[in-house]
Formats: structure tokens, C-alpha cells, sequence
């Protein structure tokens, strides 16, 4: 199996921008649609963005459209999520994924914390 291991969460003040990148060890994920998604406390996981193998074919959540933006580095075998004027809703645990996810020999990493203070 391959771990996905998410990064670049942190504390930020609402209004504020953060990156996350997510690395795939052992194995290429240039043949994947990748994507991310995020749980809040209480909540299900829920999907934030999603990005085909090649790039060209982006989706967001209503909730995030306009603010985030997911990219890919298929020779570095890394996902990005740029996170412009974050919202205290956007509190939440990031995680990277294949889209759908799970994907052999792809599963569930830790993800990534991302705190927004009002």
C-alpha cells in the first residue's frame, strides 16, 4: 500500500492563505485523478477539490469555489491546495486522496490540520 502524507496545515487568521501538498511514496500518481477533502469536528468527510491525471479537468465544492485552487506536479508526485480568504467554516482535517478514493494501492493518510480564527 502507498500513504499519501498531506503537509502545510497550520493556524491562520480569517482572510488569510495557506498551501497544503500532498507527496505519494512508491509509487506514481500520474495516472490518477487525484483530489482533496476535509473533516471538520463532528462532521463526515467531506470533498473539496478534485483534479484529472493530466490536469485539465478541475471540480470544486460550492463552498470553496473562487477561494481555493488544486494543481498537480505529476514529476514531483505531488497534489497542491492553494487556500486564499479562509473562513473559520474552513476549519478542518485536509486529506489527499484518488478520486474516488482509495484507489489500490492508494489509502488514507494522516492529513493535515487547518485552523481559521476569526
Amino acid at each position: 500500500q502507498v500513504q499519501l502524507v498531506e503537509s502545510g496545515g497550520g493556524l491562520v487568521q480569517a482572510g488569510g492563505s495557506l498551501t497544503l501538498s500532498c507527496v505519494a511514496s512508491g509509487r506514481t500518481i500520474r495516472n490518477y485523478d487525484m483530489g482533496w477533502f476535509r473533516q471538520a469536528p463532528g462532521k463526515e468527510r467531506e470533498f473539496v477539490a478534485n483534479i484529472n491525471y493530466g490536469g485539465q479537468n478541475i471540480y470544486y465544492a460550492d463552498s470553496v469555489k473562487g477561494r481555493f485552487t488544486i494543481s498537480r506536479d505529476n514529476a514531483k508526485n505531488t497534489v497542491y491546495l492553494r487556500m486564499n480568504s479562509l473562513k473559520p467554516e474552513d476549519t478542518a482535517v485536509y486529506y489527499c486522496n484518488t478520486k474516488p478514493p482509495n484507489l489500490p494501492p492508494f489509502y488514507w493518510g494522516q492529513g493535515t490540520q487547518v485552523t481559521v480564527s476569526s
